[in-house]
């Protein structure tokens, strides 16, 4: 039985003595506590010279990888040199903590998905210890917070960038020692309150915190409460009474960078111990290089604990919306306000609003697919009405969805959609997919798809259509634009599901290259080609508009009743007068989606609760999926996109939840009343 001895400077009260196995090989494994008594140390160390296998010492605080180099102690120095001159190996946990925080942060970043820490906000109360971790993290967010000014010297100042850490290390921090500006401050106690505040406001923020082991309690302190719920904690050795009490401070998930490589957890030192003693490392100038190669060989993956649900992540995702209108300007408290002291006021309010930096709208909270993956996210407001939007040109919105999509990123969103933009914007989203700071996606896809969703579900709710083989429409339908991007996918849709379908367009050779295509994915599909909308308008049971070129083809009044127009074109060829003409014809804009989740949490965006349009169930989808990509891309819409958006959507519990009309979302009874006046128009 190999033996190995760990000296601590920490309590006494701690010690213990174990057996344990690895590689095949018995290990006793004791511990004596000197209570930071390094004399004792000393006294231990030549004690155990000779007898034990390995000496392992724990408590030292290692030498920080940024700014002053080597162990300052004099005492802790005269104890590492008398370690240098005994018989056994004497080792200390450095060489394995350095290569364990880097190797973690790399190895969960990998295995879960190479995103899992992309935009995260990480905060670490100690920069200095955790400098190795840090400069490893800071390769996938940029929304890093070190808490060394405030911890240690108590100075209300956070450092935002390895940059500004580096210079703390090398320059401030001596300096701080030297003036101790923290306690000079008056009053003292302003001082204390607010370091707890910018303390607490820095945790609310934070999805990561990464706590040191040495002083766990100590720094834990400023974090007690709620503030630690839901959050993901990045420590060294997890002792189980630190799992247990962050598990009752509601931590998610806790990262313990050390391997634990046997049962009992044990710290890293006496890791590294073990890989020696079990490994047979000599001693002399090549033990570190020796040590790293056993390390880089060995599966040294961290722990990963989820103390409510296994697995539990969530992503994060922000979503860029516009106002429609001044009345949906209101929605914003302090323009509502002003509106009801001065109406007269919104046209300015409305100019004023478009040259606004873009801002938070909303917080959305409590999305969960039934796979278990949670997603949180943002509505970022650009404050500019669609009207506005038209007065300016599109590289002036262009330059504000650039900066909304910063301000996403710094927000820790790891995908942003962009919401419809009016029709002179089309290019604009193009331009900000190559130029943004995260991966856009314009959510045409799945509009595509819940407009075609909803067109059907409204055929069956009107009920005038009958099924042929139990599965196709004996119905014709309609596509007028049927060779642009969303018109192709919407006749491809149709051609799964209804008997007849008619293609028009004014692009005759496109148009029969989408005919081609159409009876090749289809066979024996009755397919019409046309230039000429209103040739076969009369006859139509569903028509869908994808250009915004129908309304010089398209009448209201020569459809018949019954009919079911779906409306994909922004702004919409008809208006509320125009369908007010047709109460016997189902005017549809799209469908709007269920999210998942029991307790959603969002701003009202002129939808039921928890309800969402579709290009936000997008960006939703592909948060929950993990794909932090450009989906969609521009208006530039394809079938794959679309059939593969669908079926994650499904995934992840999308339901359509309700038809929208020109006035907004229709109910059961809407329907019932255009089916009635419809058979009342055929009857006569």
């Amino acid at each position: 039985m190999k033996k190995i001895i760990n000296i601590s400077l920490g309590p006494a009260s701690d010690d213990y003595h174990l057996e344990t196995e690895f590689k095949g090989q018995t290990f006793s494994i004791q511990r004596f506590g000197t209570g930071e008594d390094l004399t004792l140390a000393e006294d231990l160390l030549l004690k155990w010279n000779k007898l034990a296998n390995v000496i392992c010492i724990s408590g030292i605080k290692y030498p920080p990888a940024l700014g002053t180099k080597g162990v300052t102690h004099k005492k802790t120095k005269e104890l590492l040199e008398l370690c240098d001159r005994l018989h056994t190996i004497v080792t200390t946990g450095e060489t394995l903590n350095r290569v364990s925080q880097e190797w973690s942060i790399r190895n969960i970043q990998f295995a879960q998905g190479n995103n899992y820490f992309t935009n995260a906000n990480v905060l670490f109360l100690s920069g200095m210890v955790n400098a190795t971790l840090a400069r490893v993290m800071s390769e996938y967010t940029d929304n890093l917070m070190f808490a060394d000014p405030i911890i240690e010297n108590n100075i209300p100042k956070f450092l935002t960038s390895i940059k500004e850490l580096e210079f703390y290390a090398q320059n401030a921090k001596g300096f701080f020692k030297q003036v101790p500006l923290g306690k000079m401050a008056s009053p003292k106690k302003q001082i204390k309150a607010l370091n707890t505040f910018q303390l607490n406001r820095a945790i609310k923020k934070a999805n990561i915190l990464v706590i040191p082991h040495q002083g766990f309690y100590l720094y834990l302190d400023g974090c007690m409460g709620d503030q630690l719920e839901g959050k993901t904690i990045i420590t060294a050795t997890a002792y189980p009474d630190r799992v247990d009490l962050l598990t009752q401070l509601g931590v998610d998930v806790i990262i313990d960078t050390t391997p634990q490589l046997i049962t009992p957890v044990v710290e890293e030192v006496v890791i590294e111990a073990l890989m020696v003693a079990a490994f047979e490392v000599s001693k002399g100038r090549e033990m570190k290089s020796d040590l790293l190669e056993i390390i880089s060989e060995q599966r040294l993956d961290p722990r990963i604990i989820y103390p409510f649900e296994q697995n539990k992540r969530v992503n994060r995702f922000a979503y860029l919306i516009h106002p429609l209108s001044q009345k949906h300007l209101k929605k914003i408290k302090a323009v509502e306000m002003l509106s009801s002291i001065a109406p007269k006021s919104m046209g300015t309010v409305e100019k004023l609003m478009a040259h606004s930096p873009p801002f938070v709208y909303s917080r959305v909270k409590g999305i969960k697919s039934p796979t278990g993956v949670e997603a949180e996210g943002w509505l970022i407001s650009l404050g500019e009405t669609s009207d506005e939007m038209e007065k300016h040109s599109s590289d002036f919105t262009t330059k504000k969805i650039l900066k909304a999509a910063q301000k996403a990123k710094k927000l820790g969103a790891q995908v942003m959609g962009i919401s419809m933009l009016p029709k002179g914007m089309h290019g604009t989203s193009i331009e900000v997919g190559k130029h943004a700071v995260l991966p856009i996606t314009t959510g045409n896809s799945y509009t595509a798809s819940t407009a075609l969703w909803a067109a059907a579900d409204a055929v069956r709710q009107m009920g005038l259509s009958k099924l042929k083989d139990g599965k196709i429409l004996k119905a014709k339908a309609m596509v007028i634009g049927a060779t642009g991007d969303v018109g192709a996918i919407c006749a491809r849709l149709l051609a799964t599901a209804f008997e007849d379908v008619y293609i028009v367009s004014r692009n005759i050779a496109k148009l029969l290259s989408l005919q081609d295509s159409l009876q090749e994915q289809k066979k024996g599909l009755k397919l019409q080609v046309s230039t000429r909308a209103d040739r076969f308008l009369d006859d139509m049971d569903v028509v869908v508009i994808a250009s915004s070129g129908a309304q010089e083809s398209i009448d209201i009044m020569r459809v018949k009743p019954g009919c079911v127009i779906t409306d994909i074109t922004r702004p919409m060829i008809f208006s509320q007068k125009e369908v007010a003409k047709r109460q016997d014809v189902l005017v549809i804009t799209g469908g709007e989606i269920q999210l998942p989740g029991e307790a959603i949490e969002m701003k009202d965006i002129a939808l039921p609760h928890g309800i969402a349009y579709a290009g936000l169930a997008e960006t939703i989808i592909l948060a929950l999926e993990g794909r932090f990509e450009d989906f969609t891309k521009g208006s530039n819409t394809q079938w794959e996109k679309v059939k593969e958006i669908y079926k994650l959507g499904i995934k992840h519990g999308m339901t359509l939840s309700s038809i929208s009309g020109v006035d907004g979302p229709l109910s059961e009874e809407d329907i019932s009343r255009v089916k009635a006046q419809a058979l009342i128009q055929r009857g006569k």
